[in-house]
C-alpha cells in the first residue's frame, strides 16, 4: 500500500497524482510511524496579531515551541503529529505576490507537508524517516539527492553539526552528497528570539544522469532545489543574543506539496503538475487567448502566460482564504485578499480577454484539485463563487474608469517625466486601486511612478488619520466658513446644502450594505477664508453643492471620506479628504486635479469601507450607553462620546470605578442584543414631541428641529405614544449620525480601555465587529500564557537564574498585557495574577540570594576566623548576592571589615566591601572600593560604611594586593 508501481522516471508508467502524493506523505508518518494526523488550521491565524495568514506548518504549534502552552490543553498532548498545512504569503514579511506569475514557482497560496516531534524524537529518527520516504515510498533515485547540514558558526560559538552529518552518512548517503553551509543557510531562528537550531535541507537534481551537482546547491540554480527542510530546535536565543540549550528538542519539517510533486511528475514547471492543469484548462476554455504554454520573460509575448500563471494562484488563494472566513475587505488581511482579488481580475479582463465572471467559474476545478483535502472549500463552494462574483463586478467598473485615468495623464505627461503622485494616490485612495496594480499598469507603458512624492502623500494622509489638522493649518482655512463669507452665503439666497441622501442605503440580502451616488452642483468655492467661483489645479478648497450624500463631522461621529467626479469626465477624481457643516452649508475639502468652477455638475461617492466603520461603532456606541446604564444604574450619564471607523470613545459620569465583573456584564448585555438582531428604528420628529420620551437623556436645545431619533428594537411611533415606556426598555436616543439598519451587522463589540478622566467621569474605548474578535482572540492567548507562568512558578525551582529568568518573563508578559488590544476586563484579571506573579519571583530571588550568601560567608569565617580584616574572590552570580556575602559576614563578625571580589564568565569582576564601624573615619569603603577597582581599569562608589564597583578581570591580581595594602594603611 505504500508504493506505487511506478516511478516518474520510468518511460511510460503513469506519475501518481498529487492527492496521492499528499495521502502518501500523511499515512507514511501515521501509520508506519505513531505520528497524530491534524487537519490544517484555518488560514487566518488564532491569538498572533502580527501576522495576516498562516503562512507555515509551524505557526498553529508556536505556543509548544514558546513554553507558552497550557499544560491541560490538547496541544500539550502532542508528541509526534503529521499534517498538510494551507498556507498564504501575501503582504507582510513573507511576500510572494509580487512575483506570483513571472517564474514558474512563486506562489500565494502553497501546502506545507510537515511532520514534528514534540520532545520525542530527534535527529537519528528525523532523518531516517525522510529519507526512507524519499527513496522507499516515493522512489525517488538516492544519486539526485543532496543533504545539507549546518556548518558551524564561531560568532554563535557553534561548531558544526557533525551528528546529523554522521546520521546522513550512516543512512549511506555519500560524502560527496553531504555538503555543510553557514548559518545563513543552515540555522532556522524563529525570530530575533525564542526557539532556534541548525538545519538539514534535502536538494534534489533534475537533470541527474550521474552528474555530481554539489557545486550547484544552494546557489539559486532552477535545476538543483530544496524539496524539504528538516529543523532540529535546540536552543533559545534570549533576549540578549546568547543561546541557551533547550529543556526539551523538537523536530519541525516542512516539505513543499507543489515542488514535491513537480519532482515526482516529472515537471520542471510547478504549473506543469495536476494540481494546477485543471485550473489552467479552466481558464483556457473561459478565455480567448491560446492555450498555456508556460513560457516566461522575453519569450511571453504580451505576459499571456504570467496573466494564467497568476490567475491560476490567485484562484486557489481565493478560495481557501473564503472558506477559512477571510473575505476581500480594507484592512490587514482582508485588504490583501482584496488586492490579490482585483489582480487576478485585471489580468483576466486585461491580458486574457475573458468576459466577466471568468475567476469565479474556476472555483469548480479548485474544489476538484483540493476539496478531498480540504473539505470546507466543497461546503463553501457557492459562498466562494458568491463572493467573488460581487467582488469581480465592483472592481471591473472601477479597473475601466482607472485605465482611462493613467491614459489620459501619460498623454498629457512630458516626455521622460514620472507619473504625478497625485493621480496615483488618487486612484489608490478612491478607486481602491493595490499601488502593485498601479506599478505595473505603468511598467507596461515604460514609465514609473514618483514615489518619494507618493509616499509623502501617505505620510500626510496618515497624519491626517492620526491627529486631523491643527488650528491655523490651512485645511481650517478652507472648511469652516469665517462670518463673512457665511453672511454673503445667506444674504445672497445661496440655498442650505441638503444632505439628506447621506441617510439614503440599504441592506441588501447578504448583509451588505448598499450606498447610491449623489449628483449635485457646485454652488461656491472656499479657499483661503474667501469664496471664490473658480478654484485652480493643484489647489485645495471647500466645496459647497446643493446636496451632498456625505455625512459631515459631527455628534462625535467621523466624516465621511470619498471622491467626487464631474458629470461627462469620468476619468478626473476630486477625493474629498474630509466634511464640515457649518451654517448650514457642507463644506467638502477637496484637492483640485483639474479646475473646479460653480456651476460644476458632479457625482458624489463616499469611501463605503469608511462609512460602514463609523455606522457599525456608532450604533455600537448606542448599545454600549444602554449597557452602562443597565449595569451601573440610571444616574450613569453620557459625557461625551467619538466615533471614528477604527473605533469609538465614550466618556460617561458614574460613581465609583468600573469593576472587572461590570465590564464583563456591559458587554454581555451588547452582545445579548447583537445576537438579537433588532432593527435599528430612525425617524425624524417634531422637538415637541421628542419631549415626551420617557427616559431619553436631557434634550439640548442646540439640536435642529425636527430631531432625529434613533430606536433599537422599537419603532419610534411606538416609543412616541403617550406614557409609553419602551425607552426605558431598549436604547433611543437623539442622534444625528448614520447607523446600522439592524444590530447583528456589529457583530462583536470588546471594550480593551477603561480608565477615570476624572473622579466621577469615567472613559472606554471600544472595538467592533473583526477588531473585537481578534483582541477576544490575542486576549485568551495571553491568558494562556500568563497561566503557564504561573504553572511554573509554582514547581519548586532552586536556580537563581532559572528564577530570574522567570521574573524577567512575567516582566515582559506584564508589559504586553498593558499595551496591546484585549478586553478590558481581561487586562486587569491578567495584571492582578501577574503583580502577585511579580512580587513571589521577587521574594523567592532574595531567598535563594540569601541562602546562596550564608553557604558562602560559613566558609569564609571557618577561613578567617575573628581576623579584622577579609579579602578574598568567591563565587556570586550578582552583584545583589556578593553584597549579600560582605553583609554576612559583618553581621556575624562585627569587627571585621570586608571587600570581596567575583570573577564572572564575561570577563569583569564584580567589588562589594563593608568597613566595620569602629574604624571610621580612618578607614571608608567608598574609598576602599575606588582603589581597587582602579587597578582592574573600572569605577566604584559609595558610602563609608558599604561600597561596590566592578573592573576587569586581567588587573584582579593587582586589585587584591592593592585591598590589602590599603586596608594596611588605614588600619
Amino acid at each position: 500500500p505504500w508504493r506505487w508501481r511506478c516511478s516518474p522516471r520510468r518511460g511510460g508508467a503513469a506519475c501518481p497524482s498529487a492527492g496521492q502524493i499528499r495521502a502518501a506523505f500523511l499515512r507514511f508518518f501515521e501509520e508506519r510511524h505513531g505520528h497524530r494526523r491534524l487537519p490544517s488550521a484555518p488560514v487566518r491565524p488564532r491569538g498572533d496579531p502580527g501576522l495576516l495568514f498562516v503562512n507555515a506548518g509551524m505557526n498553529q504549534f508556536k505556543p509548544i515551541f514558546l513554553g507558552t502552552v497550557h499544560p491541560r490543553s490538547e496541544l500539550a498532548q502532542h508528541r509526534r503529529v503529521v499534517n498538510s498545512q494551507k498556507c498564504v504569503r501575501a503582504g507582510g514579511k513573507h511576500n510572494d505576490l509580487e512575483d506570483v506569475g513571472r517564474d514558474t514557482y512563486h506562489h500565494t497560496f502553497f501546502e506545507m507537508l510537515g511532520n514534528w516531534s514534540f520532545g520525542d524524537y530527534f535527529k537519528e529518527e528525523a532523518c531516517s524517516m525522510a529519507w526512507e520516504l524519499l527513496t522507499e515510498v516515493y522512489e525517488i533515485p538516492r544519486d539526485r539527492l543532496y543533504v545539507t547540514y549546518f556548518g558551524g558558526d564561531p560568532s554563535l560559538g557553534l561548531s558544526a553539526d557533525e551528528e546529523c552529518r554522521d546520521v546522513w552518512l550512516r543512512l549511506g548517503v555519500p560524502a560527496s552528497h553531504v555538503l555543510p553551509f553557514p548559518s545563513k543557510d543552515n540555522f532556522w531562528e524563529m525570530g530575533d528570539t525564542g526557539p532556534c537550531g541548525p538545519c538539514t535541507e534535502i536538494h534534489y537534481d533534475h537533470v541527474g544522469g550521474g552528474r555530481n551537482a554539489a557545486a550547484l546547491v544552494n546557489q539559486g540554480s532552477p535545476d538543483v532545489v530544496e524539496i524539504w527542510n528538516l529543523v532540529f530546535m535546540q536552543y533559545s536565543r534570549e533576549v540578549g543574543g546568547n543561546l541557551l540549550p533547550l529543556p526539551q528538542h523538537h523536530v519541525d519539517t516542512g516539505m513543499g506539496l507543489e515542488r514535491l510533486v513537480t519532482v515526482l511528475q516529472n515537471k520542471r514547471s510547478n504549473y506543469d503538475t495536476d494540481l494546477f492543469t485543471p485550473i489552467l484548462d479552466a481558464i483556457h476554455k473561459g478565455c480567448r487567448a491560446p492555450r498555456y504554454q508556460g513560457l516566461v520573460g522575453d519569450a511571453d509575448v504580451g505576459r499571456v502566460n504570467m496573466a494564467y500563471r497568476v490567475v491560476a494562484d490567485h484562484v486557489r488563494t481565493l478560495c481557501v482564504c473564503i472558506s477559512d472566513g477571510i473575505y476581500p475587505g480594507f484592512s490587514g488581511a482582508e485588504l490583501v485578499l482584496r488586492r490579490i482579488l482585483r489582480r487576478a481580475v485585471r489580468f483576466c479582463s486585461e491580458v486574457l480577454q475573458a468576459p466577466p465572471g471568468l475567476l469565479a467559474s474556476l472555483v469548480p476545478a479548485v474544489v476538484e484539485v483540493l476539496g478531498d483535502a480540504y473539505p470546507e472549500l466543497t461546503r463553501s463552494a457557492n459562498q466562494i463563487n458568491d463572493i467573488i462574483n460581487e467582488n469581480e463586478a465592483a472592481f471591473l467598473s472601477s479597473l475601466e474608469r482607472g485605465r482611462r485615468i493613467i491614459e489620459r495623464t501619460v498623454q498629457q505627461m512630458e516626455p521622460s517625466t514620472n507619473f504625478p503622485a497625485e493621480v496615483a494616490w488618487s486612484l489608490y485612495g478612491n478607486l481602491g486601486f493595490p499601488l502593485d496594480l498601479i506599478d505595473l499598469m505603468l511598467e507596461e507603458k515604460g514609465i514609473s511612478l514618483d514615489s518619494a512624492a507618493f509616499n509623502k502623500l501617505a505620510l500626510e494622509d496618515e497624519k491626517r488619520k492620526a491627529g486631523g489638522p491643527q488650528a491655523g493649518q490651512p485645511g481650517n482655512t478652507n472648511t469652516h466658513l469665517d462670518v463673512h463669507s457665511l453672511a454673503w452665503l445667506q444674504s445672497s439666497k445661496v440655498p442650505a446644502t441638503d444632505d439628506s441622501a447621506k441617510y439614503a442605503y440599504t441592506l441588501r440580502q447578504h448583509g451588505q450594505y448598499e450606498f447610491s451616488p449623489c449628483q449635485a452642483t457646485v454652488l461656491m468655492l472656499y479657499r483661503d477664508q474667501s469664496l471664490h467661483k473658480e478654484v485652480g489645479a493643484g489647489q485645495r478648497c471647500g466645496v459647497i453643492l446643493d446636496r451632498t450624500n456625505f455625512y459631515a463631522e459631527q455628534g462625535g461621529q467621523d466624516s465621511d471620506q470619498g471622491y467626487m467626479i464631474r458629470l461627462g469626465q469620468q476619468d478626473v477624481l476630486f477625493p474629498v479628504e474630509s466634511v464640515h457643516l457649518c451654517g448650514g452649508y457642507v463644506i467638502h475639502e477637496v484637492t483640485a486635479v483639474e479646475t473646479l468652477r460653480a456651476g460644476d455638475q458632479v457625482q458624489l461617492f463616499v469611501d463605503q469601507a469608511q462609512r460602514l466603520g463609523c455606522m457599525r461603532n456608532h450604533t455600537a456606541t448606542h448599545l454600549l450607553n444602554f449597557a452602562l446604564r443597565r449595569v451601573l444604574g440610571d444616574s450613569t450619564q453620557q459625557r461625551g462620546s467619538h466615533v471614528t471607523a477604527e473605533q469609538l470613545r465614550f466618556d460617561f459620569q458614574t460613581k465609583g470605578h468600573v469593576t472587572v465583573e461590570q465590564l464583563q456584564q456591559v458587554e454581555q448585555v451588547v452582545q445579548d442584543l447583537i445576537q438579537k438582531n433588532e432593527v435599528v428604528h430612525m425617524a425624524e420628529v417634531p422637538l415637541t414631541l421628542a419631549r415626551r420620551v420617557q427616559g431619553l437623556r436631557a434634550v439640548d436645545e442646540g439640536y435642529p428641529d425636527p430631531v432625529r431619533i434613533v430606536s433599537l428594537g422599537v419603532p419610534v411611533e411606538n416609543v412616541l405614544t403617550c406614557d409609553s415606556e419602551a425607552a426605558l426598555q431598549t436604547s433611543v436616543e437623539l442622534c444625528c449620525g448614520t447607523h446600522l439598519l439592524q444590530t447583528g451587522s456589529v457583530e462583536d463589540l470588546t471594550i480593551i480601555s477603561e480608565r477615570q478622566l476624572v473622579k466621577g467621569i469615567s472613559r472606554v474605548i471600544a472595538v467592533t465587529g473583526g477588531r473585537a474578535k481578534e483582541a477576544r482572540e490575542v486576549g485568551q492567548c495571553l491568558a494562556m500564557e500568563v497561566d503557564s507562568v504561573s504553572l511554573r512558578m509554582k514547581q519548586r525551582i532552586t536556580s537563581i537564574p532559572e528564577m530570574q529568568n522567570l521574573s524577567k518573563e512575567v516582566g515582559q508578559l506584564t508589559k504586553v498585557v498593558s499595551s496591546t488590544a484585549v478586553p478590558q476586563w481581561q487586562r486587569r484579571e491578567l495584571q492582578t495574577i501577574l503583580k502577585a506573579l511579580q512580587r513571589t519571583a521577587n521574594t523567592a530571588i532574595k531567598k535563594l540570594e540569601l541562602q546562596q550568601a550564608e553557604k558562602a560567608a560559613q566558609i569564609l569565617l571557618a577561613k578567617y576566623s575573628n581576623q579584622p580584616v577579609i579579602i578574598d574572590t568567591v563565587p556570586a552570580e550578582s552583584l545583589s548576592i556578593l553584597m549579600k556575602v560582605v553583609n554576612q559576614l559583618c553581621d556575624k563578625s562585627p569587627g571585621t571589615s570586608v571587600l570581596l571580589l567575583s570573577p564572572q564568565a564575561s570577563g569583569e569582576v564584580l567589588c562589594a566591601c563593608q568597613v566595620s564601624k569602629s574604624c571610621l573615619p580612618a578607614f571608608s569603603a567608598a574609598d576602599w572600593a575606588v582603589a581597587v577597582c582602579a587597578q582592574m581599569e573600572g569605577k566604584a562608589g559609595g558610602s563609608p560604611i558599604v561600597a561596590k564597583g566592578s573592573g576587569n578581570a586581567r588587573g584582579m591580581q593587582g586589585a587584591l594586593t592593592a585591598a590589602l595594602e590599603f586596608a594596611q594603611s588605614k588600619l
